[in-house]
């Protein structure tokens, strides 16, 4: 019952009971909201008031992406310089692009990449409806308008990183198998970094949100028999094991 409260938030005492019979579970309305009381479960009109975020995710599953901002420091003549990399991610399909890389993000720039997100040839938010972001001004009233009325932005409350965890997620990825062992010579090396490693995150990386599988499904190989053969990126930081073609 427990189960169903929280996959149901619109269902009361008498409507889990009635589903609870259909399995041949019989118990009292009484028994079930002492049940759901003791678990920390409100009763249905308070409980249906408040969706859960997984229940929203996958209530939008397929026209939801999320967005954010990773900062690298990249060594110049002048020293350490700081640059930020937007990327937006499609939740479903595990998909990203890089938005852009800059040393100062400011408005007129996210203006233009929320052109770009939304471009009507190649937009990667082309058939989203929603946009999860943070906090952070950038993602200004300029940004939203800019984005225009098909993609509803979703910003999240503070301190919750959590609720962005598949943007998170890729950040983590970036920089545990890339970023955090290569120092960035100038801004077009990093350039490079970020584009050998999102190709290699789509076309070669296993995902375990997906079953281990790739973000691009290779045509299977004719030849079992094959050798295999190690496609190296980045000096061989980044590798893919794949057998040779008959």
């Amino acid at each position: 019952m427990v189960r169903m409260a929280n996959e149901n938030s619109g269902w009361g005492y008498t409507r889990i009971r009635g589903a609870l019979g259909v399995l041949g579970i019989f118990v009292g309305r009484s028994t079930i909201q002492r049940v759901l009381a003791d678990h920390g479960i409100e009763p249905a009109p308070e409980r249906g008031e408040h969706t859960r975020w997984s229940t929203f995710l996958r209530a939008h599953w397929g026209a939801i992406a999320a967005t954010d901002f990773f900062s690298v420091e990249v060594l110049t003549l002048s020293g350490l310089v700081r640059h930020f990399v937007l990327f937006v991610i499609d939740l479903k399909s595990r998909r990203v692009e890089i938005a852009g890389i800059v040393q100062q993000p400011h408005d007129a720039w996210m203006k233009q990449v929320a052109r770009n997100l939304t471009d009507v040839v190649g937009g990667f938010l082309r058939g989203k409806w929603k946009l999860i972001h943070d906090r952070d001004p950038l993602f200004s009233a300029g940004f939203r308008t800019t984005l225009g009325s098909d993609v509803a932005t979703i910003k999240l409350p503070v301190k919750s990183p959590n609720l962005n965890a598949y943007a998170e997620r890729f950040v983590l990825s970036i920089k545990s198998e890339c970023l955090n062992h290569v120092v960035p010579l100038g801004e077009a090396h990093l350039r490079v970094l970020v584009t050998e490693f999102v190709t290699h995150y789509h076309l070669e990386r296993s995902h375990q949100g997906l079953a281990n599988a790739l973000i691009v499904q290779r045509a299977a190989t004719a030849n079992d028999n094959g050798r295999v053969q190690r496609r190296k990126r980045i000096g061989g930081m980044l590798s893919f094991y794949h057998r040779a073609a008959a």
